[in-house]
């Protein structure tokens, strides 16, 4: 089977796409050995050197794993990035339905594991916002960008609070949906003001060791914003 690329794409990126059909459709198993750069180079009928390009972009992308001396096995038939890409282009109600998630157990976690660095870390995030706020204490028009900074880096900080390196990682993939979700909103008039007693009150709770208290914190955070969007949707 012999490939060519396709217009601007180059031939690596072909083979990475080929090998990512391959494994997305099962052709090899999870946990299962792909063929050496030899077998894959003459059934594609690629250099070497393109197959070993390829590979190593899926490892990267976290579908295949090498091992030293064994091989290059197969440990997702999805392929995260695009799955990170999937939910980037999400709409804002599925981004705040995803970090009610993420964050209330986030903050269960973080009430009971926190540290005072990672209240530092959300205090110095919260004060840093209010320089982007205008006199009535919302953000200002020209700095959304600026203040949603800010914000994802509070939540952020609750998120690293809980000490769950599975958690943390996952909410730092996601983080850039949450930052773009988070500018739209600012820049939607319907959308509800800003409530800096819920970001103090979440803080506040963790601070004081209550799990189910941090976590209804959270939750009262997210669920308010979530609410105002569904308002704005077309019924179904």
């Amino acid at each position: 089977m012999a490939l060519r690329a396709a217009g601007r794409q180059s031939l690596v990126d072909t083979v990475v796409d080929q090998l990512r059909a391959q494994v997305g459709a099962g052709e090899w198993r999870v946990g299962e050995r792909i063929p050496t750069e030899h077998a894959l180079a003459e059934q594609l009928q690629v250099g070497r050197n393109t197959v070993r390009e390829a590979v190593r972009v899926l490892v990267h992308a976290g579908m295949l794993r090498s091992r030293q001396g064994e091989g290059t096995f197969v440990v997702s038939m999805a392929d995260p990035a695009e799955i990170m890409r999937g939910v980037q282009r999400a709409g804002v109600r599925d981004v705040l339905e995803l970090r009610i998630a993420l964050e209330v157990e986030a903050a269960r976690l973080a009430a009971v594991r926190h540290e005072p660095a990672d209240l530092e870390r959300m205090r110095a995030a919260l004060d840093a916002q209010t320089a982007f706020e205008d006199p009535e204490g919302q953000p200002d028009s020209g700095s959304l960008e600026l203040y949603a900074d800010h914000d994802v880096a509070f939540h952020r900080a609750v998120v690293e609070a809980a000490h769950n390196s599975a958690l943390t990682a996952t909410y730092s993939w996601f983080s850039s949906s949450v930052r773009e979700a988070l500018v739209t909103a600012l820049g939607d008039r319907e959308m509800p003001r800003i409530i800096h007693g819920d970001h103090h009150d979440l803080m506040t709770a963790i601070a004081s060791g209550d799990p189910e208290a941090a976590a209804r914190a959270a939750r009262l955070l997210l669920e308010r914003p979530k609410r105002a969007v569904e308002s704005l949707l077309p019924e179904n």
